[in-house]
């Protein structure tokens, strides 16, 4: 169907009259009533930010999400495009979007006032509606609002305190659209009172010359809680003319972690080896998510991101592949000891409290490790009898192979150790799959015992029986007896 070309063909088009704010309340209603999802892609808000974004879109507020970092909060902003319109008409060559039935900017109404319903006309699609800045500190009023320009000026022939010399800023360029601003305290008090101007009052001042600027915007920010607070960098008056004031937060359950990891890490790999990532290291992965969350050694002001189990899967994952490369292996399967080669991507994750920063990160970084894996283990081996393998170890084996070791090697090893390969079968690991699976799983079962404490595991002997202090001069004769002689 061709589109009106003219303000007289828009006219005769009948076309709706709105503002964006019940632009998007219209089409959010639509979507609630089709049950269509309203922001795909993402998981674990469902019951509880979704909600409330959905009730400040329906009372027409601007809002801001509160969060730690890697909540999802841009993504989110982003996808509100989606409630706008497929597109809406626009002066044709406007820098601020002009609507042609109600124009602005001092040119659009000129042009208007000139060529009447014969003004050109064009359509502004809704990606392009959207507008985004990262608040710094040294973003300035004339970057948001905007500034009167010399050089436009002089060969128009204007006067300073004209319209027509204002180059507009980001504010103005989002008419008829969503502006969002990230970390919002972060902006410069005076920014912060333009900002509130425009939304309450509709107009700013421009180098002293006062603008009459009624934008038709959705106003949406993100901050960092401790910022937002009254102790924090936020004025205000801003603050009070904020509709909503919603709540982020990091995946309540780790089904749902696991499922925004999956979604988010680039594990479809090309190169010849196929991938193969086990559903124990799935919840592995993102149980160091959760432990180095509850760990006392990490800020939890600062908060771990969600980001860290993404880039560790990936991690993971390329250890895997290269070992694989290595070994001439086809298959890549993903076990427990690549998550400390995948250590570089765990530790940039997180910022340490003083006892953390003596231990320093990457101890801080295997003793989360450690936990999540016996967490892990015993959901999967709560009731599971393992004393046979704790046994193996204690009559004096050990097991000893490098991080490189192939799949053949392993399973060799693996093999030594009785009923090690059948205990596989609790993690759904079958004796006939791909030999490197079953590796993996011997791997994890073998972790576990570490991670209780069952064994023990060293670089000079590998994994080997848990050695417990003496208790008693019985115990170690020798060790006592010499201690008398020293004492004699």
């Amino acid at each position: 169907m061709r589109k009106p070309q003219t303000l007289g063909e828009l006219k005769k088009a009948n076309y709706p009259r709105r503002s964006v704010k019940d632009e998007m309340r219209e089409n959010l209603i639509r979507k609630l009533r089709a049950g269509e999802p309203l922001f795909p892609g993402i998981i674990g808000f469902e019951d509880t930010v979704i909600p409330q974004i959905t009730n400040a879109v329906l009372s027409r507020h601007n809002f801001i999400l509160l969060g730690l970092r890697g909540q999802a909060k841009s993504r989110i902003l982003r996808a509100l495009v989606f409630l706008l319109d497929e597109d809406v008409p626009v002066v044709a060559g406007c820098e601020i979007n002009d609507d042609p039935f109600n124009p602005l900017c001092r040119v659009c109404r000129e042009a208007i006032e000139k060529s009447g319903d014969q003004t050109p006309v064009d359509f502004l699609p809704r990606e392009l509606r959207y507008v985004e800045k990262l608040a710094t500190p040294d973003v300035t009023i004339a970057d948001i609002i905007g500034d009167l320009d010399p050089i436009k000026a002089a060969r128009g022939g204007h006067a300073l305190s004209s319209e027509l010399t204002i180059h507009y800023g980001l504010l103005p360029r989002a008419h008829r659209g969503i502006f969002a601003i990230n970390e919002l305290p972060d902006l410069a008090g005076k920014i912060q009172v333009g900002l509130f101007n425009i939304l309450q009052e509709g107009d700013v001042q421009i180098k002293g010359y006062p603008v009459r600027l009624p934008l038709d915007v959705a106003m949406v920010f993100t901050a960092n809680p401790e910022d937002y607070t009254a102790r924090g960098k936020i004025i205000t008056p801003l603050k009070d003319r904020v509709g909503s004031e919603i709540r982020t937060h990091y995946p309540a359950t780790l089904d749902h972690g696991v499922a925004i990891t999956r979604q988010e890490a680039w594990t479809e790999r090309e190169g010849g080896v196929r991938v193969l990532i086990p559903a124990f290291m799935r919840e592995l992965i993102e149980g160091v998510a959760f432990e180095s969350r509850q760990e006392k050694r990490v800020d939890k002001h600062s908060g771990v991101s969600q980001r860290m189990p993404i880039t560790c899967l990936e991690n993971v994952v390329s250890n895997a592949e290269r070992r694989a490369l290595l070994a001439g292996e086809d298959v890549a399967v993903s076990r427990p000891g690549d998550l400390y080669a995948a250590l570089p991507s765990i530790t940039g994750k997180f910022e340490l409290e003083y006892e953390g920063e003596v231990r320093g990160a990457e101890s801080v970084a295997r003793d989360v490790i450690r936990q999540a894996t016996a967490r892990t283990f015993k959901k999967w081996f709560d009731d599971a009898p393992l004393q046979s393998l704790v046994q193996w170890f204690e009559l004096g084996g050990t097991l000893k192979y490098p991080e490189t070791a192939s799949t053949h090697e392993l399973y060799a090893q693996f093999k030594k150790i009785q009923g090690l390969l059948d205990k596989t079968q609790t993690l759904g690991v079958k004796p006939k799959d791909e030999p490197a699976l079953l590796v993996s799983a011997a791997e994890f079962i073998l972790e576990g015992l570490y991670a209780l404490k069952k064994i023990s595991r060293n670089e000079e002997l590998g994994f080997h029986a848990e050695r417990r202090a003496p208790q008693t001069a019985e115990e170690e004769p020798v060790k006592f007896g010499a201690r008398r002689r020293v004492l004699n």
